[in-house]
């Protein structure tokens, strides 16, 4: 499970203004990434905008980023909702080549029982054919993974590790004093990444790191004040990418960045306002 470790970053999809998938733009997303030192890609997942691509859509984007990847890092693919049935109906329909690990958030709006999260997670680790990334982030599913429930799915055998949003380290000590040796903790808050190495965490699964991979392996691989003074270089920028919803902020940056042709999102998400896209701008050239 090395290949997990250090830095993944949750690629956006970056569309035209007329909201088609800009393909180009995705390529030179990957290109940049990659060479700026991310260890794995993930794609489809919240940052991705799955909720709001079709499924068609979908096979290209996996397809193209196969296609532009070429196998020089691995790739995570998000496959996760709130119907346990459709997401094994959606695994069971998806073609696995070139796919390292599935990202599978905690069932969002149903608030299930910390039982029904376990028989839920247990229920795709059954059938997926490559291993499950927990994903915990009660900011949007409006329900918490405790840590007694992520111990307790982490000895299962094609469960492989956890990307913990929850911002609750208290809650995050306690599976890492708990977990396996060989299960992921791994940051799903760009600005704990440090904190949660520093307690046996496996990295980071970024946001920001579309934009600026080379401050994630700074973070990542370098020595205490290069780690630390790279966390604080974010501390500017962190808090307005989601001022007005992911990935509303970061695909503007990048739009600044010059990294995609566009900043466009789709409904029910808008565009960044003037007022947030020069804060974001501003933020990024000081």
């Amino acid at each position: 499970m090395n290949a997990f470790k250090g830095t993944g970053v949750a690629l956006v999809t970056p569309f035209h203004d007329d909201q088609s998938i800009d393909f180009q733009s995705l390529k030179n997303l990957i290109d940049h990434v990659i060479s700026g030192g991310v260890d794995y890609l993930v794609v489809l997942g919240t940052t991705g905008e799955a909720a709001t691509l079709t499924s068609e859509e979908k096979k290209q984007v996996l397809k193209a980023c196969l296609e532009y990847n070429a196998g020089r890092v691995p790739l995570v693919l998000g496959i996760g909702g709130n119907n346990t049935q459709a997401v094994i109906q959606e695994i069971q329909n998806t073609d696995f080549y070139g796919v390292a690990a599935i990202l599978s958030v905690s069932p969002y709006y149903n608030k299930p029982s910390q039982d029904g999260i376990v028989a839920h997670y247990t229920a795709i680790a059954d059938v997926s054919p490559a291993p499950v990334i927990l994903y915990n982030i009660p900011g949007r599913t409006m329900s918490n993974m405790t840590a007694a429930t992520t111990l307790k799915l982490s000895h299962h055998p094609n469960i492989v590790g956890m990307k913990e949003a929850s911002g609750n380290m208290e809650q995050c000590m306690q599976i890492a004093a708990g977990m396996p040796k060989d299960f992921l903790l791994i940051s799903g808050d760009d600005l704990l990444t440090k904190a949660m190495m520093s307690i046996g965490g496996a990295g980071i699964i970024s946001v920001l790191a579309n934009a600026l991979p080379e401050t994630f392996k700074e973070i990542t691989q370098g020595d205490q004040a290069t780690s630390l003074g790279a966390t604080f270089s974010l501390l500017p920028l962190n808090s307005l990418m989601y001022q007005e919803g992911n990935p509303v902020g970061i695909k503007n940056l990048l739009f600044h960045m010059g990294i995609i042709k566009s900043d466009q999102v789709r409904l029910p998400m808008l565009r960044a306002s003037l007022e947030l896209s020069n804060q974001i701008k501003a933020a990024y050239q000081k």
